[in-house]
């Protein structure tokens, strides 16, 4: 993806889930280093509606820059291509009329923020839901009936438990910005009970670590068809690029290797919690295993990329477990330099294991920040955040 408008982004992405626990649309932070024009903007859009065509769904851009938002207000925008438009800007009647030209060229807005006075009807009509942060959400305050109704369908951001997400679906939300991680257990904690599934999968990382016969881990595989048909499927899918089709564990074995197979494991493990609330988890877990090989992509060693994989992909299993990893990975094999990042934050995979949780805050001077520790460049970074985001849509509806 060769686009010299992303050595000029810090891009940031997130997810907006539903009551359903699906993803109901992915959320891209596009902050402009050195101020975008007209040019670059009309560049970026391009870049973006190819590496996330119409069929994915909604892509919400948050433009961090005036320069940005202003160019994008001005130009048609594919209309898959979700504009998150500040409440201040529609505040006077010059920043309203750009929002009404806007929507007559088709363009698709969200309102980010609450407006200090109401909006008119038409103007109303351009947006197709507010964002209300829950700090902001005049209805939870003593007198929520003397406020007047919604006009606009709601996503609340600022949820930080599942107790808010909870709520405020109940309150009728659409979404909710991102999902609350939790924070990381203790010893105390009072850890769940490790599903069958999980404990399946578990076994058969154990095993091919063990490099046991393709023959007795097949047949391993084959006592819970469930997991054996969904790792195929995995193991077939667009986003992981094989030229072949496997056709069983052990061509995958014959195919890949012991070491390659335990990619796909550990993103078997990832999906194989039934809880609910904890398939967002999962999917964030898999983007953010994504993200890290292929940070590591460039490196050119592939032992390297597949333990970045795993890193990513269990470092949520703690808060899907509620255990600390020191207790988890007594049960739970994983690479040394996974180990080191996950229990003592040391290791090669410490650092940009933290890049991946700034990418998801969302926060610019924190990626930056990151970035810095890191000593990858603005363009490595954005063109990683686009890959991750082409292949977790891949995999999503697997």
């Amino acid at each position: 993806m060769d686009h010299s408008v992303l050595d000029q982004l810090i891009l940031g992405y997130g997810v907006l889930v539903d009551a359903r626990r699906q993803v109901h649309a992915a959320r891209l932070t596009c902050h402009s280093m050195y101020g975008a024009g007209p040019a670059q903007a009309h560049e970026l859009a391009g870049v973006l509606a190819e590496a996330w065509p119409e069929e994915s769904g909604q892509l919400l851009l948050n433009p961090t820059s005036e320069g940005l938002l202003t160019a994008w207000l001005n130009q048609a925008l594919p209309p898959h291509l979700v504009l998150e438009v500040p409440a201040f800007l529609v505040a006077d009647e010059a920043g309203a009329a750009r929002v009404m030209a806007a929507a007559e060229r088709g363009n698709a807005m969200v309102l980010k923020g609450r407006p200090l006075a109401a909006l008119s009807q038409p103007l109303l009509k351009a947006f197709r839901h507010a964002v209300v942060d829950l700090e902001d959400d005049r209805r939870l305050g003593p007198a929520p009936d003397a406020i007047r109704p919604r006009h606009l369908p709601f996503v609340q951001g600022g949820v930080h438990t599942l107790v808010e997400a909870n709520d405020s679906f109940r309150r009728g939300a659409l979404a909710v910005q991102g999902w609350p991680l939790g924070d990381a257990p203790q010893g105390t904690s009072q850890r769940r009970d490790v599903p069958a599934s999980v404990q399946a999968v578990m076994d058969l990382i154990q095993r091919v670590e063990r490099e046991e016969p393709a023959n007795r881990i097949e047949d391993a595989l084959r006592a819970n068809p469930a997991l054996a048909f969904r790792l195929m499927r995995f193991i077939n899918s667009p986003g992981f690029g094989l030229s072949v089709e496997v056709s069983s564990f052990q061509h995958a074995i014959m195919i890949l290797g012991y070491r390659r197979l335990k990619r796909w494991l550990a993103l078997l493990l990832a999906s194989a919690v039934d809880d609910p609330d904890l398939k967002p988890l999962m999917f964030l877990a898999v983007r953010r295993g994504l993200f890290m090989e292929a940070l590591a992509a460039p490196q050119g060693d592939d032992t390297l990329r597949g333990e970045a994989f795993i890193c990513g992909v269990f470092s949520l299993l703690d808060r899907m477990m509620r255990q600390p990893f020191t207790q988890l990975l007594e049960t739970l094999p994983v690479p040394e330099r996974v180990a080191q990042a996950l229990c003592d934050d040391e290791g090669p995979f410490a650092r940009p294991l933290s890049l991946a949780k700034a990418v998801e805050s969302e926060l610019p001077m924190d990626i930056e920040a990151a970035l810095g520790d890191l000593m990858i460049t603005p363009g490595e970074l954005s063109r990683a955040v686009l890959h991750t985001l082409t292949a977790a849509r891949q995999l999503q509806s697997l």
